[in-house]
C-alpha cells in the first residue's frame, strides 16, 4: 500500500499508468475491491493516463480522478467488451444498425455512484475517424460511447473533464436522481453523433454550470424506442429536468427535447446559458409518437449560423417542429420562451405538419437580430430526418409559424442587421388560430409588410 490512504488505487492492482498498456484488468480490480468492501472512492493519481476498454462502476463507488490524471479510451475497438446496436438514421426512420456501439466507462442498474475530480476522461475519438471531407468526418460506425449509465440511482458527476467523444459522450438511460455539476465536455466540432450529454427516459436530473463544446447535440433529452417500447401507456417518460449555467458551442443544437420521443418529455427548465456559434439554439423536435410538454426556456442569450448541410439545422435560434419521420406524431403543448436574446442568420421557426401538433406556445421578451456572416447561403429549412423533402425552400422571417394553435407573442422585437434576398417578414404566420401577437420590427425591405397573417 502506498504512504497515503485516500482510496483503492489501480496503480497496486498492476495498472501500468504510462497511457500505452493496458490498465483494463487493474482499474476494474481497483473497482471490484472498492465494492466488495462495501464502497468508498476509486482514486486515478495525477500525472498517470490509464488507457482501457470498457470499465464498469459499481454500486456505491466514486471513481476520483486527480488533477493530471487522465481515463484514455482505447483506440481498438475490439476492447471494450460491452456492445450495443448501433443506432442509425436511415430514409427518415431509426432503426438498429449492423455495427456495434461499445462504451468505455459502463454501469448498469448501480446506486449511490460518482465520477468526480479535475482529471480527463478520453473518448478517443480520434481512433474512429475515416476520413475528413472539409466539413464533416466519415466515422467508424463501430465506436464506443464515452460514458453510458442505465437504470441507475443517485448518480453525481462533479468537475471532471471529458474530451473527444466518439459517439453520445454521457449517456444516461432509465436514470433518476442524477446531478451534473461543472462538467467541461469538449468534442471535436467536426465529429457527428458527438453529443455531450444525452438524457433518456431520465427522472430527476439537475445539470449546472457545465461547459460544453460538441459536434451534435449538447444537451438532449430523449425518450428512445430502445427503452420506451411500443406500449406507451406504460413506456417510462423523461420528466423533472433542470439545465442552468451552461455555455455551449455546437454544430447542431444547444438545447433540445427530441428528436427521439417514444413517449413523454415533460415538466422542463432550461435557464441562464450562453449559446454561441451553433446550429440551432433551443429546440422542440417531435418525430415520433409521444408528446413533450411544460417546457421553460429562460434568460438565455443565442448565437447561431448556418453550417454545411451534413449538420442538422439553418441557424434557427429557436425551432419548434412537430413533423412526422414516418405515419404519426405527438403533441407539442405548453412550451415558454421568456427573456431570449439572439443573433442568428436565421430567424425562430415554428412548424407543425398537422395543425394543433403544437399548441399553447408562449414567446415572452424573444429579440431577434438577424445577420449574415457565414459562408453558407440561406432561404430553406431544414427537416430532417423526415422521408419527404428535407430542405424546402422558405424565406427567412423573424418569427415564422405555421399550424401553430393559440399562440402568443408578447414583447418580442425583430432587428434585421443584414437584408438578406431571402428575408421576409418580422412575423409570419399561416394556419394559427388563436394567435396574440404583439412584434416590433419591420420586413426586411420597405416594400415587405412587417407581419403576414394567412
Amino acid at each position: 500500500m502506498s504512504d497515503r490512504y485516500d482510496g483503492f488505487d489501480p496503480l497496486e492492482h498492476g495498472a501500468a499508468g504510462d497511457g500505452v498498456h493496458d490498465d483494463t484488468a487493474a482499474v476494474q480490480a481497483a473497482i471490484d475491491a472498492c465494492a466488495r468492501n462495501g464502497g468508498g472512492r476509486v482514486v486515478l493519481r495525477g500525472g498517470r493516463t490509464f488507457r482501457t476498454g470498457t470499465v464498469t462502476l459499481r454500486s456505491h463507488v466514486e471513481l476520483h480522478l486527480e488533477h493530471g490524471a487522465t481515463l484514455a479510451g482505447s483506440p481498438d475497438f475490439a476492447d471494450y467488451t460491452v456492445r450495443f446496436g448501433g443506432v442509425v438514421l436511415n430514409d427518415g426512420n431509426t432503426q438498429w444498425g449492423d455495427e456495434p456501439t461499445g462504451v468505455l466507462l459502463d454501469a448498469e442498474g448501480a446506486e449511490n455512484i460518482s465520477v468526480t475530480g479535475s482529471g480527463t476522461i478520453d473518448g478517443a475519438g480520434r481512433h474512429f475517424v475515416l476520413s475528413d471531407n472539409g466539413y464533416i468526418y466519415t466515422m467508424d460506425q463501430r465506436r464506443p460511447f464515452t460514458i453510458y449509465f442505465r437504470d441507475c440511482r443517485n448518480v453525481t458527476f462533479r468537475d471532471v473533464r471529458i474530451v473527444d467523444g466518439a459517439v453520445w459522450t454521457l449517456r444516461l438511460s432509465l436514470c433518476d436522481d442524477v446531478l451534473i455539476h461543472g462538467v467541461r465536455i469538449h468534442n471535436d466540432l467536426k465529429l457527428p453523433n458527438s453529443d455531450a450529454i444525452d438524457i433518456d427516459c431520465c427522472r430527476r436530473v439537475r445539470v449546472s454550470d457545465c461547459d460544453i463544446v460538441a459536434g451534435d447535440d449538447a444537451i438532449c433529452l430523449k425518450a428512445t424506442l430502445e427503452h420506451t417500447g411500443t406500449d406507451r401507456a406504460t413506456a417510462p417518460v423523461c420528466e423533472d429536468v433542470t439545465v442552468t449555467g451552461c455555455t455551449i458551442t455546437t454544430t447542431s443544437s444547444a438545447l433540445i427535447c427530441g428528436v427521439e420521443g417514444q413517449s413523454k418529455i415533460r415538466n422542463v427548465v432550461f435557464s441562464s446559458c450562453v449559446v454561441r456559434q451553433s446550429a440551432r439554439g433551443l429546440a422542440i423536435r417531435l418525430g415520433e409518437g409521444g408528446d413533450i410538454e411544460n417546457v421553460l426556456f429562460s434568460d438565455i442569450t443565442v448565437e447561431t449560423r448556418f453550417f454545411h448541410e451534413g449538420w442538422w439545422g439553418r441557424g434557427e435560434p429557436i425551432a419548434i417542429m412537430a413533423v412526422p419521420w414516418t405515419e404519426h406524431c405527438g403533441t407539442v403543448r405548453n412550451i415558454r420562451f421568456r427573456n431570449i436574446l439572439c443573433r442568428a442568420e436565421n430567424g425562430v421557426t415554428v412548424i407543425a405538419q398537422d395543425p394543433g401538433r403544437i399548441e399553447g406556445l408562449v414567446l415572452d421578451g424573444v429579440r431577434v437580430e438577424i445577420d449574415r456572416w457565414s459562408r453558407w447561403p440561406g432561404g430553406h429549412a431544414d427537416l430532417r430526418p423526415r422521408r419527404a423533402e428535407d430542405f424546402p425552400a422558405m424565406p427567412t422571417d423573424g418569427f415564422h409559424l405555421e399550424n401553430v394553435h393559440d399562440a402568443r407573442l408578447t414583447d418580442c422585437e425583430v432587428v434585421w442587421t443584414a437584408h438578406p434576398e431571402d428575408g421576409r417578414h418580422a412575423l409570419y404566420a399561416e394556419n394559427c388560430p388563436g394567435l396574440h401577437h404583439e412584434v416590433r420590427g419591420t420586413g426586411v425591405r420597405e416594400d415587405v409588410a412587417a407581419v403576414a397573417l394567412s
